[in-house]
């Protein structure tokens, strides 16, 4: 995997991988002004819901259940010193027109949590606390 990153006199910053697929970095520092984009600490937490929605959504096709709508909710804290990595996490999850009981729910975004999601991993082996709760909509 390859992927570079470019600053070119002024902010976003642009990421681009080996698919030529962009990733705009922003942030509000006092040269920049507003920031127009998600910081990198955003794209992280986004990552985090991306990559554990992906494995929800494959589980729930293998059960056979047929997604609707799947969102997630994060609310994050942070170290207050630097360097200020996040020190706990919790995901809230909520499912829509599935067919899926809320046991299932639960069952498939535990396996994500627990065991395949990746960013979930890194953030746990850098001591972040992972939380979540899940709910099935009607």
């Amino acid at each position: 995997m390859r992927v570079t990153v470019t600053f070119d006199k002024r902010l976003p910053l642009v990421g681009l991988n080996e698919k030529k697929q962009k990733t705009i970095f922003d942030a509000s520092l006092d040269f920049a002004g507003e920031a127009k984009h998600a910081s990198p600490m955003e794209v992280v937490l986004e990552s985090l819901a991306a990559c554990s929605m992906m494995d929800i959504i494959v589980i729930l096709n293998k059960m056979k259940k047929a997604l609707a709508s799947l969102d997630v909710a994060l609310e994050a804290s942070r170290a207050d010193d630097h360097p200020k990595v996040f020190t706990s996490i919790h995901l809230k999850y909520r499912l829509t027109g599935s067919g899926c009981g809320l046991e299932e729910f639960r069952r498939a975004v535990a396996l994500s949590i627990e065991k395949y999601c990746s960013v979930a991993a890194m953030l746990r082996a850098s001591g972040c606390g992972i939380t979540w709760e899940a709910e099935v909509c009607s």
